[in-house]
């Protein structure tokens, strides 16, 4: 899959791509490499997205020939611009705390949050510059090059509105799901069938994750409880709970100076709250 030259792409000051935790040898020289990239506001991230990816491996390992060798969060810019939503550092700190302390394998990166806005499958196609030109791919233990497939991790509801006659471009479209592919995870109230069913062209690159155990855990509610002065222990990490605190976010409904006042929407792409989640 050759990926985009490097000026198609702009990196913010001083940025560096995070690969730390990428493996970079297969373990079974059968299996096709994936890098999981969830896109999404994480304000703030809650224990709901890391499981996410926990529930992506578990299907993965048991029903595809694929093996994931690195999985990313991906925050939204701030140029976004959604009521309510903190500045990129702070969701940047608060998802990299969250990844180093509560997880083995995932990574943030920040070059989506430090500029200006940019659709999903642009998004992906610098994961996959970064990782299959700049970085080189992988290996097999014995030294064969593989490219690394990059795929989308969201939410049914994200995919509820690909579905939606004019919502989204159609070359965006074949771009995430024909040229990528993604892993839906089932949300409480999407139906998966219904969201799937307009994108039968692209089913192939489609796969649907069910949740076995229901968890509607979102950001929203956790901005709420905050404001409420109400307990959020076991809905998010504990460091990012004492970030937020140092920090002084979530205090109000987004009225104070991190509020930014709302955007048209891009052409050819809905509503980026949906990332991975809908209610980041």
């Amino acid at each position: 899959m050759a990926a985009p030259s490097s000026s198609a792409f702009v990196n913010p000051p001083n940025y560096t791509f995070t690969s730390h935790r990428l493996h970079r040898i297969l373990h079974a020289s059968d299996k096709q490499p994936i890098v999981l990239v969830a896109c999404g506001s994480f304000n703030p991230i809650t224990y709901h997205h890391l499981r996410m990816f926990e529930m992506a491996n578990d299907f993965v390992r048991q029903n595809t020939n694929f093996e994931i060798v690195g999985g990313y969060l991906s925050p939204v810019s701030e140029e976004y611009k959604k009521p309510g939503l903190v500045r990129a550092h702070h969701r940047v700190n608060m998802c990299t705390l969250a990844t180093e302390q509560e997880s083995s394998g995932l990574m943030v990166d920040s070059w989506e949050a430090f500029q200006n806005y940019q659709r999903t499958a642009v998004v992906l196609d610098h994961f996959n510059y970064e990782i299959n030109t700049v970085l080189g791919g992988v290996s097999t233990r014995d030294g064969e090059h593989r490219d690394v497939r990059i795929m989308l991790l969201a939410g049914s509801d994200l995919i509820s509105t690909m579905s939606e006659p004019g919502v989204w471009s159609h070359n965006d479209l074949d771009r995430i799901l024909g040229r990528y592919g993604t892993f839906v995870i089932e949300r409480t109230g999407s139906s998966m069938d219904q969201a799937t069913d307009s994108l039968a062209r692209w089913r192939n690159n489609i796969y649907p994750i069910p949740q076995l155990v229901q968890n509607d855990v979102s950001s929203t509610k956790v901005r709420l409880f905050f404001r409420r002065g109400l307990s959020v222990r076991y809905l998010i990490p504990a460091a990012v709970i004492d970030y937020i605190k140092q920090n002084y976010l979530y205090l109000d409904d987004g009225s104070g100076p991190e509020k930014e006042k709302g955007k048209d929407k891009e052409s050819g792409e809905a509503d980026r709250d949906s990332g991975s989640q809908s209610q980041l």
